[in-house]
C-alpha cells in the first residue's frame, strides 16, 4: 500500500510560499470571472430550456443526413453511449412559428410562450419518424424543458449552492473562530469559481449534474479544510507559543498522506465516470476532477493563507485549552 512508503516525518515550509499561492489563486479567480463576463456558460437545456434527443447511429441516420433533412436550424452532433453504440445528438430551441403549423398560429401570445418548446418537440420527433421510418423505441432518449422551467431550475440551483456555502459557514465559525470560517468559505469560493471558469473557457454544456458536481466539490473541498483545521486546532493547543505559519505548516504536513491518498481514490472514480459514464456525465466527470485539484490546492495555500492573515487562535471564552479535538489521520 502507498500509505506504507510515505515519509512518517515531512517538513514542507507550505507557508513560505503563500503568497505565490494566493497570487495565483486571485490570478485564476479573476481570469474566471473575467470569462463569465465575456463568454458565459454554454447553458444546458435544464437551464436554457428547448430539447434534447438522441437517437441510435445507423447507416441511414447519421449527423449529416438529420441536418440535411430536418427543418429548423436543429443543433446535430455525434457521440458515444454508456453501453458504447454511437449516437446522434440533436439540440434544439423554439424553432421559427412557421415551422409549427397553423394551429400554433392560432393560440394567444401568451399560450404561444407556454406551449412552443412543447408543440417544437413534437415537431421534431414527427419529422424524424416520418423522414427515417422511426418509432417510439429508436429515440433513446427524448428532454424537453420550457423556459420558464428552466429558469425556475436555474434560481434554485443558485439558492442550492448558497444555501450550502451559508451553512458550512455557520458550522465552521461555531466549531472553530471566524478566522477559519472566512478562509474556508473563501475557498469554497475560489473552488467554485474557479471550476465555472473553467467551463467558461471550454465551453463545456452547465447543466444540473454540473450543479451536482459543484455541490460535491463543496463538500470536499469543506471536509478537507476541516481536516486541517482540527490538526492547526490540535496544535496550536499543543504549542501556545508557537508562531502561526509554523502551526499551518506542522497541521498540513501531518494530514498531507490523507489528503493525497484521499484525492487520488476519487480521482480515480472520477476518470473512471469519464472514461465510461458516456456523454451524460462527461460535464459532471470534467467539473470533479478539476474540482478535486483546485479544492486540495486551496485547502493546502489558500485557505491556510487566509487563517494566517487572519489569526490562527481557537480558543474562546469559556472553552477550556484541554478540549480534546478530532485525532486526524497521519
Amino acid at each position: 500500500m502507498l500509505i506504507r512508503y510515505w515519509p512518517t516525518e515531512l517538513n514542507i515550509p507550505f507557508m513560505k510560499f503563500n503568497v505565490i499561492g494566493v497570487t495565483l489563486s486571485v490570478l485564476m479567480i479573476v481570469g474566471s470571472i473575467f470569462l463569465l463576463a465575456t463568454r458565459g456558460l454554454n447553458l444546458g437545456v435544464d437551464f436554457a430550456g428547448g430539447s434534447v434527443i438522441e437517437l441510435a447511429e445507423t447507416e441511414t441516420v447519421t449527423v449529416s443526413e438529420v441536418r440535411s433533412r430536418i427543418e429548423g436550424g436543429l443543433t446535430v452532433n455525434s457521440a458515444t453511449g454508456t453501453d458504447g453504440r454511437r449516437l446522434v445528438v440533436v439540440r434544439f430551441g423554439e424553432l421559427d412559428e412557421s415551422l409549427l403549423g397553423p394551429e400554433f398560429a392560432a393560440l394567444s401570445e401568451d399560450e404561444k410562450v407556454g406551449r412552443a418548446s412543447s408543440v417544437s418537440n413534437t415537431f421534431v420527433v414527427n419529422e424524424l419518424k416520418s423522414e427515417f421510418g422511426l418509432t417510439d423505441q429508436d429515440i433513446l432518449r427524448n428532454d424537453s424543458v420550457g423556459p420558464k422551467v428552466s429558469g425556475e431550475l436555474f434560481w434554485e440551483s443558485l439558492i442550492a449552492l448558497g444555501v450550502a456555502t451559508i451553512f458550512m459557514l455557520l458550522y465552521i465559525a461555531f466549531r472553530y473562530s471566524w478566522s477559519y470560517a472566512v478562509g474556508g468559505i473563501a475557498a469554497l469560493l475560489h473552488d467554485t469559481i474557479g471550476t465555472l471558469g473553467l467551463f467558461s473557457l471550454l465551453q463545456i454544456e452547465f447543466d444540473l449534474t454540473t450543479v451536482a458536481a459543484l455541490l460535491t466539490i463543496i463538500g470536499y473541498s469543506m471536509n478537507d479544510s476541516v481536516v486541517v483545521f482540527d490538526r492547526m486546532r490540535e496544535v496550536r493547543r499543543k504549542y501556545k507559543q508557537m508562531p502561526g505559519a509554523e502551526v499551518i505548516n506542522l497541521a498540513t504536513n501531518q494530514t498531507l498522506s490523507r489528503t493525497f491518498l484521499t484525492a487520488g481514490a476519487v480521482f480515480i472514480a472520477v476518470v473512471a465516470i469519464l472514461l465510461f459514464g458516456g456523454p451524460v456525465l462527461s460535464g459532471m466527470a470534467v467539473a470533479m476532477m478539476w474540482g478535486i485539484f483546485i479544492g486540495t490546492y486551496s485547502s493546502i495555500f489558500f485557505a491556510s493563507a487566509i487563517v494566517l492573515a487572519l489569526g490562527t487562535d481557537i480558543r474562546k471564552p469559556g472553552v477550556p485549552d484541554d478540549t480534546p479535538g478530532f485525532q486526524g489521520v497521519v
